[in-house]
């Protein structure tokens, strides 16, 4: 699955500013009106909000001023949230599990809205979970306003596409291999496990007592650098080489040569490079065995990979990170269940042989490889 992200942005303008101005002006006295509940006896228009991976659907997406009430549906296979933002009120309904409903009500003036999903400090919205609802009435002056703006957002259709993000990425510090081993948050974790179905929530709870997020780790030696391209909905490109000895002696090597995407049921993967990702464990969103963490590199690709010089497989499955720190200096043991507000530098690079392969000669079949001292450098994307 190959994550649909907006391949346009909005530049700020002195136009657009002058209209929001105007329509805060004029509505003023409705964006008042609109924080309270609609007054007993109204008639609300219904919304219907669909939630899913990765985007927001209203309908009807245009509606007359006054009450209305959004009815929201995560179809969606993880937790997502709705929220309603524009003519001074912002209103939200957050973690709506995976086919759950939700009841949102607001009085909105005319103008045009903003509706979201505000799970992950906005990345679920950076990743596609956005889209307008335009109030039509409210008043001549906000109309003509509302009307103005959809007209200059139709003009910013033929802006051209959001320029490509492209970094080099170089592993630093102390380099540790992470061995199977219980997990360290399984408490905190328990609360996100019990909602999954019930094939996951077996093989994440064996994974809390022997998987790879674990306090068992060795110091070992190695090195990586890599040069990540995010060009958006598609087109995003990895290339780069890991080398490192284990903790067994192996010396392996990681040639990443194509990006890749690939689905896990229940539980969707991205794929490709993204840049700047709030996600994992605390959160609720995605891995629950994984510390909440910001990231600010993040790219699967496909590689091949050889074990002392003799070569294991041409399509591996890589996953790296560039991300808030996650371990303690001294024993690298995990040192927190939401590391979000960490400084950015620990590199992880994890690698698992294609599905149906035999595992990798390591331990537990697969090998996880951090960085603790890593840093990324922009560069002019190509």
């Amino acid at each position: 699955m190959l994550v649909q992200r907006p391949n346009v942005h909005h530049v700020p303008n002195p136009r657009r500013a002058v209209m929001a101005l105007a329509l805060a002006l004029s509505v003023s006295t409705s964006a008042r009106a609109a924080h309270m509940a609609p007054a007993s006896g109204t008639v609300a228009d219904t919304v219907s909000v669909t939630l899913s991976e990765w985007k927001v659907e209203v309908s009807p997406a245009k509606i007359p001023a006054g009450a209305v009430v959004f009815a929201i549906r995560n179809e969606g296979k993880i937790p997502h949230g709705f929220e309603i933002e524009g003519g001074g009120i912002e209103k939200s309904v957050q973690n709506i599990p995976h086919g759950g409903t939700g009841t949102l009500r607001a009085t909105l003036a005319g103008g045009r809205y903003e509706a979201y999903c505000p799970v992950g400090r906005g990345s679920h919205k950076m990743l596609g979970m956005v889209t307008s609802l335009e109030v039509q009435g409210g008043g001549a002056a906000a109309h003509a306003t509302a009307h103005a703006m959809a007209h200059d957002d139709d003009d910013d259709d033929d802006a051209p596409a959001r320029a490509a993000s492209a970094v080099r990425v170089t592993g630093g510090g102390p380099v540790i291999q992470i061995l199977p081993g219980p997990f360290p948050f399984a408490d905190s974790a328990a609360a996100v496990i019990v909602q999954r179905p019930d094939d996951q929530r077996q093989d994440l709870t064996r994974k809390a007592h022997m998987g790879p997020y674990s306090n068992n780790v060795a110091r070992v030696d190695g090195a990586i650098e890599l040069v990540a391209i995010d060009r958006g909905a598609s087109g995003d490109s990895v290339s780069g080489v890991a080398t490192f000895t284990t903790q067994d002696g192996a010396r392996w090597k990681v040639a990443m040569d194509r990006v890749q995407t690939r689905d896990i049921p229940d539980n969707p993967r991205f794929g490709g490079v993204i840049m700047g990702l709030f996600y994992h464990g605390a959160s609720g969103v995605h891995t629950p065995l994984v510390p909440t963490i910001q990231s600010q590199v993040a790219l699967w690709a496909y590689a091949h990979v050889w074990r002392d010089d003799q070569l294991v497989t041409d399509g591996a499955l890589v996953h790296v990170m560039l991300l808030s720190r996650t371990r303690r200096d001294g024993d690298y043991a995990l040192a927190c269940w939401d590391c979000s507000r960490n400084p950015v530098e620990e590199l992880q690079l994890q690698v698992t042989a294609p599905p149906g392969s035999a595992p990798f000669q390591a331990p537990g079949g697969f090998l996880f490889v951090n960085w603790e001292k890593s840093s990324e450098q922009p560069l002019a994307a190509r």
